[in-house]
């Protein structure tokens, strides 16, 4: 890792949202060149080994947990509920995500502080978070949510950092 991780929440806000046009062409450069994921992807894993989720957990505050069918027996049993009121009490349907977790001003229904009340059963789209390592698709197919990310998500925005200069992007300044 050539530089320093950067954890602090309120620096990765205004950096991420100071880089969010940045991100993007970013985003553009690496659909247009070939690249070897399995390198971007060891990349990120570095970085995520470097941070403690648990001492973050922003992503339970800010962004959506969507519901697979799959997911839907293992969070209901998990939250301790039969499935009919696990969908009535704890998902909603959005339009454009389809269903999620519902939230609260807090964040996720299921977030205690930073500790998620149903981690062992959690939903995939939680457990690959922030799907740079896992996740759904290919890495490149998932990037179009990365410049969103790197503005809450310190794992998604010191790996932009890094593949930045893995990939010889020119950066804006």
């Amino acid at each position: 890792m050539s530089r320093p991780i950067i954890t602090d929440l309120v620096q990765i806000r205004r950096l991420g949202e100071q880089k969010l046009d940045e991100n993007k062409k970013l985003r553009q450069h690496m659909s247009r060149h070939n690249y070897v994921e399995r390198r971007l992807k060891i990349i990120a894993q570095k970085v995520e080994e470097q941070i403690e989720c648990l001492q973050c957990a922003n992503c339970c505050r800010t962004a959506t947990a969507r519901l697979v069918d799959r997911d839907i027996d293992k969070v209901a049993k998990a939250a301790g509920m039969k499935r009919d009121r696990f969908l009535k009490e704890c998902t909603v349907m959005s339009k454009d995500e389809g269903r999620i977790l519902r939230r609260t001003e807090a964040g996720c229904v299921f977030l205690n502080g930073n500790e998620c009340l149903v981690y062992d059963g959690r939903p995939a789209s939680c457990q690959d978070f922030p799907h740079l390592v896992r996740g759904p698709g290919s890495l490149m197919h998932r990037m179009w949510a990365m410049p969103d990310r790197a503005t809450y998500c310190p794992i998604t925005y010191n790996t932009l950092e890094e593949w930045k200069d893995e990939v010889g992007f020119q950066r804006e300044t």
